[in-house]
């Protein structure tokens, strides 16, 4: 059964799962990879390297049911080697794997949280043992789509969170600043963590939303105009919430001296000479919430 991958699929984590798959590619150890993401415990395939046909294309698969269903149901790799013949599979989907002529499969779930939300798989068309290598290459594969989706849902809910500050700002203008200011700092955070230059792009439009949220009135058009660098913001941003030098190169992935020299770079741009001073002035020019 077909379906609409497309319409299931956040565009950034279809990206996400075709980069890794290209990633895989690159290696040159399997030549046929595809994989998809996870819906209501059904596996929608959609992406692919180095297939024939397009019989796999948008095929649905059910928990339990081949291959991609079992690894789904049991959250565990599982390799075959002689696909039409493995008595531990149901075989739903043959003829299109058959098609394909793959042979010896490898199926390596990406779960989130207890919750399968992908599966990569890599197979040959020969009758051959998935070798440790491979096996060693897609399980890392899976773990970094793990880490990446992760990261990408902490986004989501963040991004809910300031939706929801912006409306509460609206309604009640004495929103709790400080919560503001935690959300911001955290997405500025994020955004550190993530190589999608795109996403990290949303992050940091999003935290400056943010700060125009909290600062107290817009910048006067007399005063001169002063821009940070993003790490010079995301210094701030940390100790405006009373973060050491310590934490904040803990929560940026930075060393406390490069913090040190991010911050006395602020304080000479805002003309200030702590970093309490450079943070309320960063705030009175609507830089921070």
């Amino acid at each position: 059964m077909a379906t609409d991958t497309a319409a299931l699929l956040r565009p950034r984590d279809r990206d996400a799962l075709r980069a890794e798959l290209r990633r895989v590619a690159a290696t040159g150890i399997v030549p046929v990879l595809f994989g998809g993401e996870v819906q209501d415990n059904t596996l929608h395939l959609g992406e692919f390297v180095g297939t024939h046909t397009d019989g796999l294309r948008g095929l649905a698969v059910a928990e339990s049911s081949g291959l991609g269903g079992r690894v789904v149901e049991r959250k565990n790799p599982i390799a075959i080697h002689d696909y039409s013949r493995d008595l531990s599979i149901t075989h739903h989907y043959d003829r299109q794997v058959i098609a394909e002529g793959l042979q010896s499969v490898l199926a390596v779930p990406v779960v989130v949280q207890g919750t399968p939300r992908a599966v990569v798989y890599a197979a040959v068309r020969e009758n051959t043992p998935i070798g440790d290598r491979l096996t060693d290459v897609m399980i890392q594969a899976g773990r970094r789509l793990t880490s990446e989706i992760t990261i990408r849902d902490e986004v989501d809910r963040r991004v809910r969170l300031l939706d929801a500050a912006v409306a509460e700002q609206s309604a009640h203008p004495a929103v709790d600043a400080e919560e503001i200011r935690d959300v911001h700092a955290e997405l500025r955070s994020i955004a550190q963590m993530i190589g999608d230059p795109e996403l990290q792009e949303r992050l940091r439009a999003l935290s400056g939303r943010l700060a125009g949220l909290g600062s107290p009135q817009p910048p006067s058009p007399t005063h001169p105009a002063v821009t940070l660098s993003t790490r010079e913001l995301d210094v701030l941003a940390h100790a405006a919430l009373g973060c050491t030098n310590v934490e904040i190169a803990e929560r940026i992935s930075v060393k406390p001296q490069t913090v040190k020299s991010y911050l006395r770079s602020a304080m000479g741009k805002l003309d200030t000479h702590t970093r309490r001073e450079a943070v309320v002035a960063a705030r009175r020019l609507g830089l921070l919430p």
